[in-house]
């Protein structure tokens, strides 16, 4: 998601922002956790100033985020409690049926659970601590970190590629040994069958 330069950041409390999603991948709230202990003050305080979570105003004024779940969880976790948010759209004077349905149509939510089924809005987080782990959407991340799939722009892209992995590596293996299912996935990364996600890099021509 981009914006130009010149935006209007607003601070907010990480305990007021409503999540658009209903899991993360914990690893990576972990990895982020890891990251913001090995800095220092001042580069802690640059982040908080020079970092942005894109919202979006919706019913009774609150700040639904599209965006940075992992890091908010994470900042949070960490004893954090103020950040900047950038308004995307003002859309607090709809009501919440057409609201969910412009969310929907902007791609600005994700309500699938961590079985990987869609859930009615209603079930959404209220706080960024409600969110739930979803070890396949870690496994996805990780993928994507070991050269499984490119970066990519499509929104929620990390989630299509976790439902991907939901059919061929099972949560036993993840958790038993994450690092052997992380190789499993990337086997099957590089399949045709995983051509139409985000990302998707070809199959790996075979070692004469």
């Amino acid at each position: 998601m981009t914006f130009g330069t010149d935006v209007h950041l607003i601070p907010v409390r990480l305990d007021t922002l409503r999540p658009t999603q209903m899991t993360v991948g914990y690893r990576e709230v972990k990895a982020k956790r890891k990251h913001w202990k090995a800095l220092d003050k001042k580069a802690r305080k640059a982040a908080i100033e020079s970092h942005w979570f894109p919202a979006v105003l919706g019913p009774g004024g609150q700040h639904f985020i599209t965006d940075h779940h992992h890091l908010g969880l994470a900042l949070i976790e960490e004893g954090e409690s103020d950040v900047n948010a950038m308004l995307i759209k003002d859309l607090s004077w709809l009501d919440e049926t057409i609201f969910w349905r412009m969310m929907e149509h902007n791609q600005w939510v994700h309500p699938f659970g961590a079985d990987g089924s869609r859930r009615d809005y209603a079930k959404l987080p209220k706080l960024l601590t409600g969110l739930e782990d979803d070890p396949y959407r870690s496994l996805a991340g990780e993928l994507r970190g070991a050269g499984g799939y490119a970066k990519d722009a499509t929104p929620f892209s990390e989630f299509l590629w976790a439902d991907f992995l939901r059919q061929r590596v099972t949560l036993d293996a993840i958790r038993k040994n994450f690092d052997k299912a992380l190789q499993t996935a990337l086997s099957h990364a590089h399949e045709q069958d995983a051509r139409y996600l985000p990302g998707w890099s070809g199959v790996i021509a075979a070692k004469p």
